[in-house]
């Protein structure tokens, strides 16, 4: 997806002085070639473009449904899509030269955010759509260093943003665990309040069902919800901050702790050692609403979205959500600036109509068509300030074919936050239970390699090591061998240049840190 440190406005001298270094970027060229593009098809007086989506996951593959429909309707735009086959796809096609019109995109944020491939947002906004306003906290955190904002991730809110929206309590980008009630109640209802009290009813489990599987995790999300418990500020490939200072998060203290506790489970066999290697991630929800697993191990809504897969399937049982704490140093560290953002590419042909559509998406109307649905027809507005769904949210299905919640090329957490607020749902209180444990650190995510830059090459060579030898640690034979495989990753990434890295984030960090105070 809160308390230390919470994201404050702009000091006054640095939003004049980031509001005219945008204007002054506004450059001839970037208007010249806008206007020298050629015009958008146009079908029947709906204008169409093409839209790369880079998430291979990504469930909407086709312009159709009723949001799709109402935002034609209301921008006169129709979007050609493209769903990405893997992850290689868009730097293929931005080496090439072969982009569409536009961009959606989170893990090339940085190399899309150049002027050779993408129109800035400021110059648009400057030329078509001057009542096109942004806050400043948004246009600092997607600023680049030539002076330009390129694109506005969505999904982004401030702490402020966030308290002054109770029902804002956030999406199903945050960890849980869901356990079956029929067993937990075959065992004698044993309370599960802490993590040791979690680990001594997996053993329970698999001594009374051998066949079961204690706990299987989604392959994207193995870690989070562990790592939470153990109170680190930083997940997988993310900084932390400690007096003042920043360093790489397979450095914080908690890190052999939860390694130690991963290869725990491991070796008393509540985990599969092929979880790891799972193909996608379909097979955990598979094993659990089969009946093949006792604990998932997922997000906020996997009870939900697992008891409405079951009941399709005219199961017998349930899940239930464990809390989102099970120990006092739980806690979540959001250092996000966002999930993806939308590029207006120089082969756009129509810069103007695109800026246009991206201004109606961030209207409040335009957000909450593309988190709720079509207003009367999916929701209600209740006047104590959330959305009445008038669909099951937990149904993926209906979610999909609809385009609920997909069609987010501008949209907020706030909107996102307050689509998680429904009552009844196991999913609200676990969303209640983290946005109480959760601190903003946004400073953390300004630290950012650049494309084909020397720290993103060490960076990505860490990383990458760190992928493959954490697993030995999981799998390791016993807790002597894991601490010593960990202690071994830390010492190659330091022989791969890891304190060089450090040093320059520190140095990014120091300059960075300023937009929050």
């Amino acid at each position: 997806m809160k308390k230390t440190k919470s994201y404050k406005t702009l000091a006054a001298t640095l939003v004049v002085t980031l509001a005219l270094g945008l204007l002054s970027a506004c450059g001839e060229g970037s208007s010249k070639d806008a206007k020298q593009e050629a015009t958008a098809s146009t079908t029947g007086g709906v204008k169409e473009l093409s839209l790369f989506i880079d998430f291979p996951w990504w469930a909407t593959k086709e312009w159709k449904g009723p949001i799709a429909e109402k935002i034609t309707e209301k921008t006169g735009i129709k979007l050609n899509v493209t769903v990405a086959t893997d992850d290689k796809q868009l730097p293929l096609m931005i080496a090439s030269g072969d982009l569409p019109d536009l961009v959606l995109t989170s893990s090339n944020v940085s190399r899309m955010s150049d002027s050779k491939l993408s129109y800035p947002w400021n110059d648009l906004i400057k030329q078509y759509a001057p009542e096109f306003k942004l806050d400043p906290t948004r246009i600092a955190i997607n600023t680049m260093d030539d002076g330009n904002f390129y694109t506005v991730r969505n999904a982004f809110a401030t702490q402020e943003e966030m308290a002054q929206n109770k029902y804002a309590v956030g999406g199903d980008g945050n960890p849980g665990i869901a356990v079956r009630e029929d067993i937990l109640k075959e065992l004698g209802n044993p309370p599960i309040k802490t993590l040791d009290d979690f680990v001594k009813v997996l053993g329970m489990v698999k001594e009374k069902n051998p066949d079961m599987v204690p706990l299987v995790m989604d392959k994207n999300w193995i870690e989070v919800y562990f790592l939470q418990q153990f109170g680190a500020e930083a997940l997988f490939d993310n900084w932390y901050e400690n007096k003042g200072k920043v360093d790489y998060y397979i450095r914080q203290p908690q890190m052999l702790e939860f390694f130690k506790f991963m290869n725990s489970l491991y070796r008393n066999g509540y985990i599969l050692a092929e979880n790891f290697a799972f193909a996608n991630d379909q097979i955990d929800e598979q094993y659990a609403t089969s009946g093949k697993a006792f604990a998932h191990s997922h997000t906020v809504g996997t009870a939900d979205t697992d008891n409405s897969a079951i009941k399709k399937n005219n199961g017998t049982f349930a899940f239930k959500m464990l809390p989102s704490a099970l120990t006092k140093e739980a806690r979540k560290v959001s250092t996000g600036l966002g999930f993806a953002g939308t590029f207006v590419t120089k082969k756009n042909k129509d810069p103007e109509a695109s800026i246009k559509l991206l201004q109606y998406l961030a209207s409040d109307e335009g957000r909450k068509l593309t988190m709720f649905g079509v207003e009367g027809e999916h929701w209600t507005w209740n006047q104590e300030g959330h959305p009445d769904l008038k669909y099951d949210s937990s149904d993926q299905d209906f979610m999909n074919a609809n385009g609920i919640g997909w069609w987010v090329l501008y949209n907020d957490g706030v909107m996102e936050g307050l689509r998680g607020y429904v009552p009844g749902k196991q999913k609200t209180q676990a969303l209640m239970e983290t946005k109480a444990i959760t601190i903003y650190k946004p400073q953390l995510g300004l630290i950012q390699t650049q494309p084909d830059s020397e720290e993103k090459t060490i960076k990505t060579k860490i990383d990458e090591m760190i992928k493959n030898e954490k697993v030995t640690i999981y799998l390791a034979k016993s807790e002597e061998e894991a601490v010593a495989k960990y202690n071994n990753m830390v010492k190659n990434a330091e022989n791969m240049g890891l304190q060089k890295l450090v040093d320059w984030a520190n140095t990014t960090y120091e300059k960075k840190k300023g937009l929050f105070k």
